[in-house]
């Protein structure tokens, strides 16, 4: 049976990953309106990631016997500068969320409640490497600045990201 403190936090972050979703599409619609049709790929997939997310977080509450409670969902920003401001604002995201899920952890262990610590083991791994996927991309962008056909390249590269359920 998950504890009272712990299922509101995990209802909370249920809350986070459908905002990162929403983000993530938010980040598509901007790509897709400048035509970066790999980009908007890419982040397209990273919002049904994020919503898997959820879902894991959502279908775990119910596991441990407990009661899932949604919460309202902000509104993402919908514009962006460039994709170097997607890029980085999506790593400034991926770090507040690295951050929340830690905070769960910290719960956990203070709890001494060994079924969600094993479960969000897990997500731990799977935000290094979201965190990694976002470093890579500043640094693809930082390499090949505004050049249009580097730019152009980039973006059929990123188009190729298929959703893969974890």
């Amino acid at each position: 049976m998950i504890s009272d403190k712990m299922q509101e936090a995990i209802n909370q972050q249920i809350n986070a990953e459908m905002f990162s979703a929403y983000l993530y599409l938010s980040m598509s619609a901007w790509c897709s309106d400048k035509r970066y049709d790999g980009f908007a790929q890419w982040f397209k997939v990273q919002a049904q990631e994020e919503m898997a997310h959820a879902m894991k977080f959502y279908d775990y509450i119910f596991e441990q016997g407990g009661q899932v409670k949604l919460l309202a969902i902000d509104a993402p920003k919908a514009k962006y500068a460039s994709l170097m401001d997607c890029a980085k604002k999506q790593l400034e995201h991926e770090k507040k969320v690295t951050a929340l899920i830690n905070g769960l952890m910290d719960i956990a262990k203070k709890e001494k409640d060994y079924a969600t610590d094993i479960t969000l083991q897990w997500f731990i791994s799977e935000q290094v490497e979201e965190e990694k996927n976002a470093e890579e991309i500043i640094g693809k962008l930082e390499m090949i600045g505004d050049t249009g056909r580097a730019i152009y390249m980039l973006d059929k590269e990123m188009g190729k990201r298929k959703f893969e359920e974890d």
